[in-house]
């Protein structure tokens, strides 16, 4: 058996075992510092919208091997000025995005592209989009992420409790905003793509905390009926047994959404299929550690505040506790027969023995004192004997 083999059967026998619901106050504070930054970068910098966001003009010179972003900057500089942003799109073609542009303006641009770099008019394309279409796909997501959230805390309430899919839906919460949070901070562009990849791995958070969830149900199945651990102690446990599930499931995901993330931004370039991936690398990411670390700890402490639960904690302590007490007893028990005894033995030896004509002095003696006699073997008599003798 492998190494990982072998120290998953170990965490599911519960022969080793991580406290992660018990340190839960530390992922918590950790977690806490990380949403905090998110919150303030998306307070001060805001998210990088794209041009289907927040509307504007699209050029993209195609079939052009000699064309480079600042080459296709300077051509697009010297008729409009305001924000550009330019980037490689493939091994030979360059796009350049613009503000809202008049259609002069748009033909003069083509126009001066294609000659700049000596190619037809036809492998400059354009595009114009206009802000409402962004705002109606922003609109329509999060309609949908309502309805989602909506639907899912109907499921988990109704398949689990809903104490469970209180705490599934602030893991998800949890995810999305230090998604969205990375997304600002650093200063990906938010495209469509990139929305898509968002609502994708609402699912993935959604399917690790059940697995995890189902192994909690199973574990406290009847746990209030007996004394041998808390809800915490049985929560804790699933996690250790679908700990090494989670982190395989986790590397088998990142592994083709890094392939692709790869592929989509150092051979393809910008598009929206390194979009996509890298929000769906965030997001698998950080669901896995929302499941182990902030979902199960929530549950174990909504559910520890239960009258029920609670009875159940002081029980387990006074079970642990028993032990420990009844071992002191015992010993000092056992030091005061010790005692006893030895003073007993000591006042056998001083004492001098008594002489065969006194023994029932000493022996009315030791009745008084309470000492016990050993008992006595009957002693035949000898005179029967002696008479036998005489008759024969």
């Amino acid at each position: 058996m492998s190494r990982v083999g072998s120290m998953g059967a170990r965490l599911y026998r519960g022969e080793v075992s991580y406290d992660f619901v018990g340190r839960r106050n530390r992922w918590y504070v950790i977690s806490a510092v990380v949403l905090l930054v998110s919150l303030a970068s998306l307070l001060t910098r805001q998210l990088t919208l794209g041009i289907e966001f927040k509307g504007g003009a699209e050029f993209q010179v195609n079939n052009a091997p000699s064309a480079t972003q600042s080459s296709v900057l300077d051509v697009v500089n010297n008729t409009i000025g305001g924000e550009v942003t330019v980037q490689t799109v493939g091994t030979d073609s360059v796009r350049a995005q613009t503000e809202k542009l008049t259609s002069n303006q748009l033909e003069t641009i083509q126009t001066d592209l294609a000659k700049r770099f000596n190619i037809p008019r036809a492998d400059v394309s354009t595009q114009f989009i206009g802000p409402s279409w962004g705002s109606d796909i922003s609109h329509k997501a999060l309609r949908a992420l309502i309805i989602f959230i909506v639907l899912v805390m109907i499921f988990l309430s109704l398949y689990f409790e809903w104490k469970m899919a209180v705490a599934a839906m602030i893991a998800l919460i949890h995810d999305l905003l230090i998604t969205v949070g990375i997304y600002s901070l650093v200063g990906f562009e938010v495209t469509p793509a990139t929305v898509i990849g968002f609502l994708t791995i609402l699912g993935y958070s959604l399917y690790d905390t059940v697995v995890v969830f189902d192994k909690v149900r199973e574990n406290t199945a009847g746990l209030l009926g007996g004394s041998r651990m808390t809800y915490s102690q049985a929560a804790n446990l699933a996690v250790n047994q679908t700990l090494v599930r989670s982190i395989n499931t986790s590397i088998i995901a990142l592994l083709p959404i890094g392939a692709i993330l790869f592929a989509g931004a150092a051979l393809l370039g910008q598009g929206p299929l390194k979009d996509l991936a890298l929000a769906l690398f965030i997001g698998v990411a950080t669901g896995t550690y929302s499941s182990i670390f902030i979902a199960t700890p929530l549950l174990a402490q909504l559910k520890e505040r239960e009258p029920g639960f609670q009875a159940l904690a002081r029980r387990v302590s006074a079970r642990a506790g028993a032990p420990a007490r009844g071992s002191r007893r015992d010993r000092s028990q056992a030091e005061d027969v010790d005692e006893s005894t030895s003073a007993e033995e000591v006042e056998a030896v001083d004492e001098p023995q008594p002489a065969a004509t006194g023994a029932r002095t000493s022996g009315g003696a030791a009745r008084a004192s309470g000492a016990r006699r050993p008992p006595q073997r009957s002693q035949p008599k000898r005179g029967n004997k002696n008479r036998s003798k005489k008759r024969r």
